[in-house]
């Protein structure tokens, strides 16, 4: 089962201006730290400001000779590669760790060794990852017990998911959990909490223990209930509901699961919505609906094709599928199976150190291999040119009967979305206003629920955010959820939670959807804009490609942009 595990990358647990009260500020050239640093941040997009900031900040470090302020610059000029020059981000973190593991401060270097771990991690490097892991829990546990733990949930996950070394995940769950039994469980380290009572959860159910893991389901559905967080509240149930399946009480199964889909569905937790599917899958193949059985797992396969990632334990559906189509006969679909499953198992080999200890029963892969080959010759023995020419026809008379009925119904359409977004005094548009949504946001957090985070942070958070809408901070290209929280002085968690629970959308869909009511606006007010490529279009609004800024406009507003251009120039 996979569930909210903590973002790996530390960079935002770190607040920026935790180093000022480290020394006091002193005047190089008239600019101090807080200077620097503000007009760093301030540059975002402009890599070649950025990293000529990061460097004014390392010269006033060197002249001062302030190690501390050393790592600072270092790490200003580390998250500048962090995303598209992993390596060299690492050797810069190397030199944030140098000048910082003698100071006794509050995340230095410990955030720098979790950051690290994470670019390894991705680099399927779980041998240095882990090593980097044990350093930063060292460096912390001198200096911020509650970050400590922190890591030690990090290394958790990472064997448990990654390495499938489940029982010394269990080891480190247990721990954290007598830790946060300590601490105010019900307050600032709720979310934390239940984390670690989902990840006890899983790790006796990945165990086999059904008990213990309907006993830490239970517990951790009690406290996200208390706590009124609903997200997690979601996750127990199916949890539980994954847990009846395996104890073979599908009916039991099929209720919890059916009861906690729909709102999955609808705050949009891809990953465990699958999850139910595969569930629901294995439930009825206990009942013998092979009917309902083939569905859920055909749509744990569509769910798959659309976001490309799949973790080893939602694809024995794989194997019941190909079953299935062999025994009916229908070769086309046993080969599409095969050919997926093989790609998946290519993909599973690369990114899980552990496979081999889950050994995949199902199918070898040399015997897939051969019944793939047969399977096509098969099908291409039965193939003929006859066959081929009623298709082409078949095919051609209704291409041509439909092309005209399609474009004449598309056009309408097109139309219909253009003047919802050119008159949107006269027809309804269906996305809220900003200050509709702020004011939706509002009314949540009086309501009490927002989930695991302050109420007085969120509502700092939403000012923030709308400051930062204000003065157009999302065009800068190279942005990112980890630069857009340092500068707001938050960590990646509430950052996301507050866009998620207050925005309705994802971090990347709430800045691209930005953009493109940017790009509405200015291609309106200002006409030179339309006889600009897209590329200069996408360049203008923030997206990396004319491609990007494209897909982003037809996913907010149902038309394209060219054609939105072309209708503007008609009016004028």
């Amino acid at each position: 089962m996979t569930y909210l595990q903590p973002i790996k990358t530390v960079f935002l647990v770190l607040f920026p201006l935790f180093l000022w009260s480290q020394s006091t500020i002193i005047k190089q050239s008239s600019l101090s730290y807080d200077t620097i640093n503000n007009n760093y941040f301030k540059d975002e997009g402009n890599y070649q400001k950025q990293l000529a900031w990061a460097n004014v900040y390392l010269e006033k470090a060197q002249k001062d000779k302030k190690s501390i302020r050393k790592a600072r610059g270092y790490y200003l000029v580390a998250i500048l590669y962090y995303t598209d020059k992993p390596l060299k981000a690492i050797q810069y973190l190397d030199s944030v760790i140098k000048y910082s593991k003698n100071n006794s401060n509050k995340f230095f270097p410990a955030a720098a060794y979790c950051e690290k771990a994470d670019l390894l991690l991705k680099q399927r490097k779980f041998d240095e990852a882990l090593r980097n892991f044990n350093l930063a829990e060292q460096a912390a546990l001198k200096t911020n017990i509650d970050y400590y733990y922190v890591v030690r949930n990090y290394i958790a996950i990472t064997k448990s998911e990654d390495l499938g070394e489940v029982e010394e995940a269990l080891k480190l769950y247990q721990e954290c959990f007598k830790y946060y039994r300590t601490k105010e469980y019900r307050g600032d380290y709720s979310w934390d909490y239940q984390n670690i009572l989902f990840g006890l959860a899983d790790c006796y159910k990945s165990l086999k223990n059904s008990d213990s893991t309907t006993f830490y389901n239970k517990l951790g559905y009690k406290e996200a209930s208390i706590t009124k967080n609903k997200v997690y509240q979601l996750l127990f149930a199916l949890n539980e509901g994954a847990n009846q399946v395996d104890k073979k009480n599908y009916s039991v199964a099929l209720d919890s699961i059916h009861k906690v889909l729909p709102e999955l569905i609808k705050i949009k937790n891809e990953i465990n919505v699958l999850a139910s599917y595969y569930y629901l899958g294995k439930a009825y193949t206990g009942l013998g609906n092979k009917s309902k059985a083939v569905q859920n797992f055909i749509k744990v396969d569509s769910m798959y094709k659309i976001r490309k990632r799949i973790t080893p334990e939602f694809i024995s559906g794989y194997s019941y599928l190909i079953d299935y189509y062999k025994h009916i006969d229908d070769k086309e679909k046993q080969l599409q199976y095969i050919t997926t499953f093989m790609g998946i198992d290519s993909v599973l080999q690369r990114n899980y150190k552990h496979l081999n200890k889950i050994l995949l029963k199902e199918y070898d892969t040399p015997h897939l291999f051969a019944e793939k080959e047969n399977l096509i010759q098969s099908l291409k023995k039965k193939q003929s040119t006859s066959d081929v020419g009623i298709l082409v026809l078949v095919l051609l008379v209704i291409t041509i009967g439909g092309f005209g009925g399609y474009q004449y119904n598309l056009k309408k359409q097109y139309r219909k979305r253009f003047d919802a977004i050119v008159f949107p005094a006269t027809i309804e548009r269906t996305n809220n206003p900003k200050n509709e949504d702020t004011k939706i946001a509002l009314e949540k957090i009086t309501a009490g629920e927002q989930s695991g985070i302050p109420i007085e942070t969120v509502h700092q958070l939403l000012e923030k955010l709308a400051l930062f809408e204000k003065d157009g901070a999302f065009l800068e290209k190279t942005i990112t959820i980890q630069k857009v929280a340092i500068k707001l002085n938050t960590n990646t968690k509430y950052l996301s939670k507050v866009i998620n629970e207050n925005k309705g959308k994802t971090f990347v869909s709430y800045i691209n959807d930005l953009r493109v009511e940017y790009a509405i606006t200015q291609l309106q007010v200002q006409p030179k804009l339309r006889n600009f490529t897209m590329q200069a279009l996408a360049n203008e609004f923030g997206f990396n490609s004319a491609e990007s800024f494209s897909s982003a406009f037809y996913k907010k507003y149902k038309i394209k942009p060219t054609y939105f251009i072309k209708e503007l120039e008609i009016l004028k």
